[in-house]
């Protein structure tokens, strides 16, 4: 029983004394007080604001992207269904190389068309030749010369028409004229690159309005990013610019602006700028990945504290000013208004509060306000 009481009475004292501790950090009238063995038992420090440099930015989004020209959406230029194709995405493609086969009725009447259009034109190139003799030496009439004239020159130009389509089908003209037909045309790739879609399987009836598969040239990769009309004026080529993939890492990369859009065009009064990637990022970044992008456009002095003193409820900012009475800290939680923000440091603005000798809790914030 008297074992009872003893502890009894160390639980008593001990709680007592955890009170006290809780009481001698916080007083009624909202400044937060700490005992000098409370500060140096948790390690904290009190610090001015120290002048330094920071870089000035604009926030930015975008994506990795290339240009237009290196970037090539494989559609039918005549429609017809896929008799096959073996690649995958992710496969490399050179330019020139043999992507899908397509087979179509359509095609066949493309090359007849052609062929008809093909023999008719010697006959009327021949009856232009004879009445053009004729009409010179006033045997026949300018009227039947003229006819003759224009027969031949639309026939002319309907040959060379479908001519040019059957090359666009990636069908040889001359094999058509001797009588080689085919139902199945071969798609090429227009760039070298890798595929990075596909939409196209056997048996699908593709037309041309369909994208079968699209090719990108992932050696000119390049950041794209967003730019709104009320920071362009402060958008420069060869700016640094600071991006991060935050959907795949923490880590921050580095680029250099290249070329700034011209013209506001978006319907968000936004302009594209596009910036540089290094070799080895080309390798390991892939086309169409959101970045979100900070471009340094110059650099200004101004006084901070270390991003720990700061204390952040709200949406508003605050830090602890402080005072050593006797044996005590008392400090008093203060509105700051913040500015640019580095790695480690906040900038802060001066003020009648908080100027360029005020005592500021930079370290053990967290202890007092949690």
């Amino acid at each position: 029983m008297k074992n009872i009481v003893i502890l009894f009475a160390i639980a008593t004292f001990l709680l007592s004394c955890k009170q006290k501790e809780k009481e001698e950090k916080v007083s009624d009238n909202g400044l937060i007080t700490v005992t000098q063995q409370q500060f140096e038992a948790s390690k904290m420090e009190i610090s001015s604001p120290i002048e330094q440099d920071f870089d000035v930015v604009v926030q930015a989004t975008g994506k990795i992207d290339v240009p237009p020209q290196y970037k090539a959406k494989i559609s039918p230029f005549i429609g017809g269904y896929v008799k096959s194709t073996s690649l995958l995405i992710g496969d490399k493609v050179t330019k020139g190389q043999a992507l899908i086969t397509l087979e179509n009725t359509e095609y066949l009447d493309l090359q007849k068309d052609y062929v008809e259009v093909a023999e008719q034109i010697k006959y009327l190139k021949s009856e232009y030749e004879r009445q053009k003799t004729l009409f010179e030496e006033k045997i026949t009439s300018q009227k039947n010369y003229l006819k003759a004239e224009s027969d031949y020159r639309q026939a002319k130009g309907m040959y060379q028409g479908l001519r040019e389509k059957l090359l666009l089908l990636n069908i040889n003209p001359n094999n058509v004229e001797n009588g080689k037909f085919t139902s199945i045309i071969t798609l090429t790739s227009p760039i070298s690159g890798d595929v990075t879609k596909m939409n196209a399987n056997v048996g699908m009836f593709m037309s041309p309005s369909d994208v079968m598969m699209e090719v990108v040239n992932t050696e000119h990769l390049m950041l794209n990013l967003i730019i709104f009309e009320s920071d362009i004026l402060s958008i420069k080529q060869g700016q640094k610019i600071l991006f991060t993939i935050p959907q795949a890492s923490k880590e921050q990369f580095y680029s250099n602006v290249q070329t700034v859009g011209k013209s506001i065009e978006n319907e968000d009064r936004s302009i594209s700028v596009y910036g540089t990637l290094q070799k080895e990022l080309k390798e390991k970044f892939l086309s169409g990945m959101f970045v979100e992008a900070k471009v340094i456009t110059s650099t200004k002095k101004g006084w901070s504290v270390p991003k720990d003193a700061i204390i952040k409820e709200d949406n508003k900012y605050f830090v602890l000013l402080g005072q050593q009475k006797q044996d005590r800290f008392v400090f008093k939680k203060t509105l700051i208004e913040i500015g640019e923000v580095t790695e480690s440091f906040t900038e802060i603005k001066l003020n009648q509060n908080v100027n360029q000798n005020a005592k500021i809790l930079t370290k053990g914030v967290y202890e007092l306000t949690n």
